[in-house]
């Protein structure tokens, strides 16, 4: 199992679509290891889930081949590449950052071309009417003058709102695969996963530790991040940069000029969380600090897994829940929007030169379909020549 999820790891470029795409070929084409009908139940649960969808397709494949040391297997190797390529990324940041300030100028702007396309690509698929471009518009809104707290209650309120006014789309796959996970251990996962996201604030804060400086601290912040994300990878951002981006903790430009980089790395885009622990200003970071980040931000994604699959043909024909996760779907644009304003545009988008290079950026990504990994290469080259 860790052997074919290592190599998926290492050659899946384009995003959580393009990765269900590559798992589709392997397991259900090539492997023959579940039919098409129990591959779209798997994807179903893992974009009703929060967390990113094709991390969790691979800890459900894992877990269902192997049980739980096979979920484990397949999350390392999906994920092993991307951590170790974002480590090393955020080595050379903080060595070469102060000097070579144009390359991590046109990441930014790069960044600001994939959140964009990112806004408008779900806009498009999540919100097709007024009522769920109503709830993107006020959570938007909401997003824009809160924080973290803020943004809980917008995924939160689109949620209910949903769950109100929405009728549930339509579904039409086939029984789920059994999965062999005692009943007690999977409402225990459960259960460990509402725990820890109430518990970990409040040590976090009763600890003493100024923020940023604490390994709870870090832990707390990714691992609400991981529990809180509608969406994918790209919604990641507004949580994270709400909790560790400040004075005296992760500079904004650093957290960007990450963010760039991750595009053009294969495997999930939660690697990302390996590049934020790195370059914490205190202690833990480096090695540590990148370790304790990964495992905080995918813990509740194995959480869910292993405690949601086993109900999930039950939960997978209940249109309350169905209506409830249209309108979380809204916020989630909502959110991301508002993200991608502050601090994407406000940071990448300085100068008529970098708003040249998003531009060019956006065009080649949407127009030209130029792949995400030579755009971002790409933006970085131009603006060491040019910002």
């Amino acid at each position: 199992m860790f052997r074919i999820f290592l190599r998926l790891g290492l050659t899946c470029f384009g995003g959580p679509v393009a990765h269900l795409g590559y798992f589709r070929d392997e397991f259900v084409v090539r492997r023959r290891w579940l039919g098409e009908a129990a591959y779209a139940d798997l994807v179903a649960l893992c974009q009703f889930l929060p967390g990113p969808a094709s991390s969790q397709v691979g800890m459900a494949i894992g877990l269902q081949r192997a049980g739980l040391a096979g979920m484990g297997a397949a999350w390392l190797g999906f994920t092993l590449p991307s951590a170790l390529i974002m480590l090393a990324v955020a080595y050379g940041v903080g060595h070469f950052g102060s000097v070579g300030g144009g390359w991590l100028a046109g990441l930014k702007a790069a960044a600001v071309a994939i959140v964009a396309q990112a806004v408008l690509g779900m806009a498009r698929a999540l919100c097709p009417d007024m009522p769920r471009r109503s709830i993107a518009l006020v959570a938007a809104a909401a997003t824009a003058v809160s924080g973290t707290t803020g943004q809980i209650a917008v995924i939160i309120g689109g949620g209910l709102v949903g769950l109100a006014l929405l009728a549930a789309d339509e579904r039409t796959g086939e029984t789920p695969e059994p999965v062999r996970v005692p009943r007690r251990l999977a409402l225990g996962a459960l259960a460990a996963f509402v725990l820890l996201l109430l518990a970990l604030p409040i040590l976090a804060r009763t600890s003493g530790a100024s923020s940023g400086s604490s390994w709870l601290t870090l832990f707390d912040a990714l691992y609400r991040a991981g529990a809180l994300v509608f969406g994918g990878g790209h919604v990641v951002l507004p949580l994270i940069e709400a909790e560790l981006v400040h004075p005296g903790g992760l500079t904004r430009e650093a957290f960007l000029a990450g963010y760039g980089a991750v595009q053009a790395v294969p495997g999930p885009l939660f690697s990302f969380a390996a590049y934020v622990g790195a370059m914490m200003p205190t202690a833990p970071n480096g090695a540590l600090g990148a370790a304790i980040a990964l495992v905080a931000v995918f813990l509740p994604s194995a959480l869910l897994i292993y405690g949601a699959l086993p109900f999930w043909n039950r939960l997978s024909h209940s249109t309350q829940a169905r209506s409830a996760l249209a309108g979380v779907n809204a916020a989630v644009v909502g959110l991301l929007g508002a993200a991608f304003w502050n601090p994407v545009t406000l940071a990448g988008i300085t100068s008529p030169s970098s708003f040249a290079l998003a531009l060019i950026a956006y065009t080649a990504l949407t127009q030209w379909r130029v792949p995400v990994w030579a755009i971002v290469v790409g933006a970085a080259l131009a603006g060491a020549l040019v910002l």
